[in-house]
């Protein structure tokens, strides 16, 4: 047993790498657990709202310098192109193996102590904080901690199932020919078909990040063989084949993740215990406001803890800042999924696409409460 931090973050993805660094800069001693030894890639869509932009400049990290890929408009596609228009705010895509690495890298230089190849095995309440428990059978104490685990569950604290759990996510990254390539220069593309849907984009790289979800049904229907999802995926959908023709894979496999909880919103929680990113809210991957939700909850929680709030109090507000764009997305994400023919819709009116981009954010309002809580981070 080593000694006792303020504050132990599980997880180095966005949302405990920053909150780590918020709350590292502000003087509080804070034990990072990360559990892999290095980079690598993760599940995730790599889309980067202006909102999770401007929360990456607070702490010192500039997208564009990294050689983050633009993105400035969105297409819809069904078996062929349904809509297209300019997205109401403009975007980024950097992959998450270069984005959480600098963000360790902020949180180190912060003055968090960052410990690799620590896997939170367990996490405990005890009379005077929490113990984070390991499998090697040792422990950390602390007297608070923030759960920032992404979509993996710690044993004692898992999540509840969300409104949309029958979906699993693949990842996979592709090197387009040129010509493809260039047609997805500054766009993001959504792909919908029957038993799920897919986003692709390009990454700093200039390679493709392909990411979607399907359906246990669809799966089944595949035995669940990725060459064989994906054939069929491309065979309801003519635009994505178009994309991938002659692309080369590469990953040996896809990254794969079941059990996702699209939907769910947390706002409860144990004193002292603080939720950050998946852990405490889930919005569909269609939505790509995922990284903002981590870093924003991350800002909020440290705010809170910083003025003496508790964990309650932020698992509250936290709730209120997102209950209507995760409901929005994952009401419009079900629909997709059970009638892909409504996204046929957009056709009539194509800047629909521009309003559920905008209402499936976080508010400006609860953008706005933050302004002047943490300074920027110079590092």
């Amino acid at each position: 047993m080593t000694s006792r931090p303020d504050a132990l973050v599980a997880g180095g993805g966005p949302a405990g790498a920053a909150v780590a660094a918020h709350l590292a800069r502000r003087g509080r001693t804070v034990v990072l657990l990360e559990q892999n030894a290095a980079a690598h890639h993760k599940v995730c869509g790599e889309f980067l709202s202006h909102e999770a932009v401007a929360d990456l400049e607070r702490l010192g990290i500039l997208v564009d310098g990294m050689g983050a890929a633009p993105i400035h408009a969105v297409r819809l596609s069904g078996r062929k192109q349904i809509a297209a228009c300019e997205l109401p705010f403009p975007a980024r895509s950097l992959s998450r193996y270069a984005l959480d690495e600098a963000l360790l890298a902020v949180a180190a230089r912060a003055g968090a102590e960052v410990r690799r190849s620590r896997r939170v095995d367990r996490i405990e309440s005890s009379q005077d904080g929490w113990l984070a428990r390991f499998s090697n059978g040792q422990s950390q104490p602390a007297n608070a901690v923030f759960l920032a685990t992404g979509k993996h569950d710690v044993n004692g604290h898992r999540r509840p199932p969300g409104k949309q759990s029958n979906l699993v996510a693949f990842k996979m990254h592709f090197r387009l020919g040129s010509p493809q390539r260039q047609a997805l220069h500054g766009w993001v593309e959504l792909f919908v078909y029957p038993g799920g849907y897919a986003g692709l984009q390009l990454t700093e790289s200039g390679d493709a990040n392909l990411c979607l979800v399907a359906t246990r049904a669809l799966l089944r229907r595949c035995e669940g063989e990725w060459p064989a999802l994906l054939e069929r995926i491309c065979t309801s959908s003519e635009a994505l084949a178009e994309r991938l023709d002659g692309a080369q894979p590469l990953f040996l496999k896809p990254l794969a993740l079941s059990s996702i909880p699209y939907g769910m919103l947390r706002a409860q929680s144990a004193p002292g215990l603080w939720r950050l990113g998946d852990q405490a809210a889930v919005i569909p991957s269609f939505a790509g406001d995922g990284i903002s939700i981590a870093l924003h909850s991350a800002r909020r929680a440290a705010d809170f803890y910083l003025r003496g709030a508790s964990s309650q109090e932020f698992a509250r507000s936290l709730q209120a800042d997102l209950r209507w764009s995760v409901g929005a997305a994952t009401g419009i994400s079900q629909a997709l999924v059970a009638v892909p023919a409504l996204a046929h819709a957009a056709r009539l009116w194509p800047p629909v696409l521009r309003l559920i981009a905008s209402r499936t954010r976080i508010p400006a309002g609860a953008l706005s409460d933050l302004s002047g809580s943490e300074s920027r981070i110079c590092l």
